[in-house]
């Protein structure tokens, strides 16, 4: 019985995190450059059944349930024309570099400004760089595409919602497009379909809970009266 509680509230605490990464998602699905997460599970028991430093047996564990990874989608989105001057997308592979106050970041939304020294920067007001890491300085309000770094990435980490962190490697094949942004990673009708899986799953993990609780309470007010 204690085993039933412990592998149905493992099962339930696994997709309240599901559920977090699914609202994010939806909470993003307008937001430019944005990519998408996608949540996977596993068993403690195929976990637990090799040690992960070492690789020496350990054998079967207690059963339940937990988040494996949230894994990010990078793949490059449709892009949509805006005519707004300052909004730039990237056709292709690639990142804008942005300098931030912890260091040099990448991002596939460019929604970006102009500041009040005239630089340009992104909307949360960290300045674009370009190809050689210098800030990009707007003539007439307006800014050359050309002029926009592209940066490879490998290994990029989502830090946030439209920041990543990674490992520079030289200039990427894509090339910036202005007056256009690319489209949000999100799809809300999938988002809305993986919601809707995930709180019955938490349902189901309640149930099995509470049919757990009356069975107790029955063995422990029936059972011993038992004559």
């Amino acid at each position: 019985m204690d085993r039933g509680l412990y592998i149905a509230a493992s099962g339930m605490l696994a997709e309240q995190i599901r559920q977090d990464q699914i609202a994010n998602d939806l909470a993003n699905a307008s937001t430019p450059g944005y990519k998408a997460d996608r949540t996977s599970q596993r068993t403690f028991n195929d976990l637990l059944l090799q040690n992960s430093a070492t690789g020496a047996t350990v054998g079967p564990q207690s059963t339940a349930v937990q988040i494996d990874k949230i894994t990010t989608d990078f793949s490059a989105q449709p892009v949509k024309d805006t005519g707004e001057p300052l909004d730039f997308a990237i056709v292709g592979d690639g990142f804008f570099a942005v300098q931030t106050a912890q260091g040099t970041r990448y991002t596939r939304n460019g929604q970006f400004a102009v500041d009040a020294q005239g630089r340009l920067v992104s909307n949360a007001g960290d300045p674009v760089l370009d190809a050689n890491g210098r800030t990009i300085t707007a003539t007439n309000g307006t800014v050359d595409p050309r002029r926009i770094g592209v940066v490879a990435l490998t290994n990029p980490v989502k830090q946030g919602d439209s920041l990543v962190t990674g490992t520079p490697a030289g200039a990427a094949n894509g090339t910036v497009r202005s007056g256009a942004l690319e489209g949000s990673g999100a799809d809300p009708a999938r988002s809305m379909v993986d919601m809707i899986d995930s709180m019955r799953a938490f349902e189901a993990g309640q149930k099995v809970i509470q049919a757990i609780d009356e069975t107790l309470g029955k063995a422990a007010t029936q059972v011993g009266s038992t004559s």
